[in-house]
């Protein structure tokens, strides 16, 4: 079936569809993986956007049920050069196109991919629509030209959980599956607020030692703090982080009382909670194959990343220090607060199915819970 993508500056890339039908628009972006486009796809913090994957081909590997890293697909869209509808993977039950049609999510094959992504680096992340019932440029563009800007928008309440729920499973085993970890081996009691939290940042803590509850992000500072945790995790999640002022007033009430622990979003949120300052990139970083150096061992980590805001560290002089910074544009990847235990990274150290460069950071959490005087 043929389907037409129109971005809002005018561009058209004219494909053909697979997965659902209709139309889907959202903010534009691309993730430069080679491989994992499920575990990216289950991403939350895709909410509101559609996605273009730059490797050349996708769906040769299916889907399995073990590797989505939510409850559902959040993302709009889905954008590739080539889709395959016959893959080959021991653990694959569904094609990604039945995946994407069970989802209700549109995807479109067939474009030049490479051309989309060059011009998103070049004019940046802008909105489009993706349609198999419209067909009439001028129609499409004008629908893409009124979609709101991510600047401003509050999508974690799109994706947070209802209410809040323990996790006890572990990463996985060599013999496969995940396995329950019993409550024996969980030393540390961590509530992590869920803004659109993956499954293998969960399965990392439990491993790590942690016994997580999982709360909604709405949850607030006084519900946290009676609970006695020994520490407080901050997950990652979609949108603008300065449009969550409810929930950077429950962090600022959180800091000193308890160490704190936070990615991608999470981290944004600390940023912003400890006094500082956050900015929209011009096209984000979206892939398993990012640089990233740690400043104090000077070690360099290849690392998985999915943001689009970033923070300023020249706002947080005298609050915090800079604990790892991306070598491709030299962003800020990480803090670490200079007096309480409190830090947080931009990338995922959870990184399925990417690089485990980053893993330590859970052990981190885990020492500095340890000899917390707040434990």
């Amino acid at each position: 079936m043929k389907a037409v993508l129109a971005l809002a500056d005018g561009r058209i890339f004219q494909g053909e569809s697979f997965g659902a039908t209709g139309e889907a628009s959202g903010e534009i972006v691309f993730n430069t993986a080679m491989t994992g486009y499920q575990e990216e796809l289950s991403d939350p913090s895709y909410k509101g956007q559609i996605v273009t994957l730059t490797y050349t081909q996708a769906g040769n590997t299916g889907i399995n049920p073990e590797d989505i890293e939510s409850d559902k697909l959040h993302l709009s869209g889905l954008i590739v050069k080539e889709y395959i509808e016959e893959y080959s993977n021991w653990r694959a039950v569904m094609s990604l196109g039945d995946y994407l049609k069970e989802n209700g999510v549109i995807g479109i094959q067939g474009i030049d991919t490479r051309a989309l992504t060059r011009h998103i680096r070049d004019k940046g992340a802008q909105n489009g629509v993706i349609s198999t019932v419209d067909f009439d440029h001028s129609s499409l563009i004008a629908k893409a030209k009124k979609l709101p800007s991510m600047v401003g928008r509050n999508l974690v309440y799109d994706v947070t959980c209802k209410k809040s729920y323990h996790w006890s499973q572990g990463e996985w085993d060599i013999n496969g599956g995940y396995p329950e970890i019993g409550a024996e081996s969980l030393k540390y009691k961590v509530v992590a607020y869920d803004f659109g939290i993956k499954h293998n940042i969960l399965r990392c803590l439990v491993s790590a030692g942690c016994d997580v509850t999982v709360v909604p992000a709405g949850f607030s500072a006084e519900e946290t703090l009676a609970m006695n945790p020994d520490g407080i995790f901050l997950s990652n999640g979609p949108g603008d982080p300065d449009a969550l002022g409810d929930i950077i007033e429950t962090i600022k009430q959180l800091i000193g009382k308890k160490p704190i622990f936070g990615i991608c979003l999470g981290h944004q949120l600390l940023v912003l909670a400890l006094g500082g300052k956050t900015e929209k990139l011009p096209f984000g970083n979206h892939g398993s194959n990012l640089p990233v150096k740690d400043i104090a061992t000077g070690k360099i980590e290849i690392t998985s990343q999915n943001h689009g805001f970033v923070a300023d560290m020249d706002s947080l002089k005298g609050v915090a220090t800079l604990a790892h910074q991306n070598l491709n544009d030299h962003t800020v990847e990480g803090i670490r607060h200079d007096t309480l235990p409190i830090f947080s990274v931009q990338h995922h150290p959870e990184a399925s199915p990417g690089p485990h460069d980053s893993k330590y950071l859970f052990k981190r959490f885990v020492d500095i819970m340890e000899h917390s005087e707040s434990k």
